[in-house]
C-alpha cells in the first residue's frame, strides 16, 4: 500500500453533524447523526460500557473538517478489538505469553552497573508480585543468552488473560507490545503501579542512553505516538472494568 492511500485512509471528510452515545439493545453505540459508527470492516461500533461509547463519541465530535484516525486511538483500539480480535482470541492470548516467556524484565543488562541497579530497583518489586499476586515464578538473568520460563508459570499468565474480554484483551495486548513486557502489564492493570511508572519501567534502558548520547528526534516522535497509544490502552481497560 502506498503513502498516499494510507493517507487517504487516515483522513477522510468529515460526513456527520454530531456523535453520541446510545443504548441499543443492551449495548452502547457511537451515532454519527442518526447511523451507528462503523468499524473500517463496516461492523457496528458497540460496546457494553456507556462511558467507553462516551469517549469514542467524544473522539468523533471532536475531529474537525476531516476525520484523522491517527487521532483517534480509542476508536482505533475497539476497532481492533472488533474487527481483529473477536476472532482470533486465542492468538491473540498466544502472544502474550509468548511476551511473558521472554519478558523484558527478566533480562538484566550486564553492564554499565549502575543501569543494572535501576533494573532491579524497578523490576524487582513487579517479579516479586507476580511470584504472590499470580502465583507464576520467573526466573531472570543477567545479559541476552535466552532463559526457558516455567511452564506453570506461563499457563498462569494464559489463564489470566484468558479471562478478559475482547476490549479488555485488547488493551492488554497493546500494552505488551509497546512495553515488550506482559508482566509490567499486569502490574499495571492489577493497579500495582501507575501507568507513568510502567511506562519509565519500560524504556529503562532508552532513557539511560537518550541522557548520555542525547535523543533522536524521530524516536522520539515515535515514543510521543507509542505513549499516546498505551495511555488510551490503558483508559480501554479501566472502561472496561
Amino acid at each position: 500500500m502506498s503513502d498516499v492511500s494510507k493517507s487517504e485512509q487516515a483522513r477522510i471528510k468529515r460526513f456527520y453533524d454530531k456523535a453520541h452515545a446510545a443504548l441499543s439493545d443492551g449495548m452502547y453505540r457511537v451515532m454519527l447523526d442518526d447511523a451507528p459508527a462503523r468499524t473500517p470492516a463496516k461492523s457496528i461500533v458497540e460496546v457494553p460500557s456507556e462511558k467507553l461509547a462516551e469517549a469514542l463519541a467524544v473522539e468523533w465530535e471532536s475531529q474537525g473538517e476531516w476525520i484523522e484516525l491517527d487521532k483517534m486511538p480509542l476508536t482505533r483500539l475497539v476497532n481492533t478489538a472488533i474487527d481483529g480480535v473477536a476472532d482470533r482470541r486465542d492468538m491473540v492470548i498466544a502472544e502474550i505469553v509468548n511476551y511473558a516467556g521472554s519478558d523484558l524484565i527478566c533480562y538484566l543488562v550486564e553492564e554499565p552497573q549502575e543501569l543494572m541497579m535501576r533494573q532491579m530497583a524497578q523490576w524487582g518489586p513487579v517479579i516479586d508480585w507476580i511470584a504472590q499476586g499470580l502465583g507464576a515464578r520467573f526466573e531472570v538473568t543477567i545479559g541476552v543468552t535466552p532463559i526457558e520460563q516455567p511452564a506453570p508459570s506461563l499457563e498462569r499468565v494464559r489463564q489470566v488473560v484468558s479471562d478478559f474480554d475482547d476490549f479488555s484483551l485488547t488493551a492488554v495486548h497493546t500494552m505488551t507490545t509497546i512495553t515488550g513486557s506482559a508482566l509490567l502489564t499486569l502490574a499495571n492493570i492489577a493497579q500495582l503501579f501507575e501507568l507513568i511508572t510502567v511506562w519509565q519501567a519500560a524504556h529503562l534502558e532508552e532513557d539511560w542512553q537518550a541522557a548520555r548520547w542525547g535523543k533522536d528526534e524521530e524516536a522520539a516522535a515515535r515514543r510521543d505516538q507509542r505513549w499516546q497509544d498505551m495511555q488510551a490502552a490503558d483508559k480501554l481497560f479501566n472502561y472496561m472494568r
